[in-house]
């Protein structure tokens, strides 16, 4: 039985994502900061929440590889990259479809994409039916959130919020496989080294 199945908390995450309001998640990294990553409206709350930078793009949370590719034209190089390393806590930027809003991306033709190896996050992106914005739930500027309590109290009073307990705090890497660079290092990027120097 999936979490959704049991997480009455997970569903109405999912309703809310879905009606356009912004929820706060577990990730095997940070707490995330989620929205309808295809709602301009929705992201650009998330921008407003977090005081971040237009410029900045956010990534766009996905409960799988082949769920990415409705959204994304990555190359085979590019998938099967993917295919190693997601799920995981790695974002990998690729080329995005015309469905994906420029607001996202900060006019940008590539998006940032994130398949979290944690059964929470999946399954609320499963529930949503949409993709979901990922990006840390804090405030730009401010240290990410590992527990519910880090997280900002002018964050936590817009969102709903799905306790997941503490995660391991680690920033995911985030790689672009077609320019054969790791844009932030974080977790796994001595292995998304090798694999790019290899493949």
């Amino acid at each position: 039985m999936s979490p959704a199945d049991t997480d009455p908390g997970i569903e109405a995450a999912a309703r809310t994502i879905r009606e356009g309001g912004l929820v706060v998640y577990p990730t095997e990294t940070v707490y995330g900061l989620g929205a309808d990553a295809l709602n301009p409206a929705a992201v650009e709350s998330v921008f407003e929440a977090k005081g971040r930078d237009r410029d900045k793009p956010l990534s766009l949370g996905v409960p799988s590889v082949d769920a990415a590719l409705e959204f994304t034209t990555p190359n085979d190089r590019e998938l099967r990259f993917m295919r190693a390393f997601l799920p995981g806590p790695v974002t990998v930027v690729v080329p995005k479809r015309d469905v994906v809003p420029d607001v996202l991306t900060g006019g940008r033709e590539k998006v940032g994409v994130r398949v979290p190896d944690h059964e929470v996050a999946l399954a609320l992106f499963e529930a949503a039916e949409t993709p979901v914005t990922a990006t840390s739930a804090n405030r730009s500027g401010e240290s990410s959130s590992r527990t519910v309590d880090e997280v900002s109290p002018a964050i936590r009073e817009r969102a709903t919020v799905v306790d997941g307990g503490e995660t391991p705090g680690t920033e995911s890497t985030v790689v672009d496989v077609r320019e054969n660079r790791v844009v932030r290092e974080g977790a796994f990027a001595g292995a998304i080294v090798e694999w790019l120097e290899a493949e």
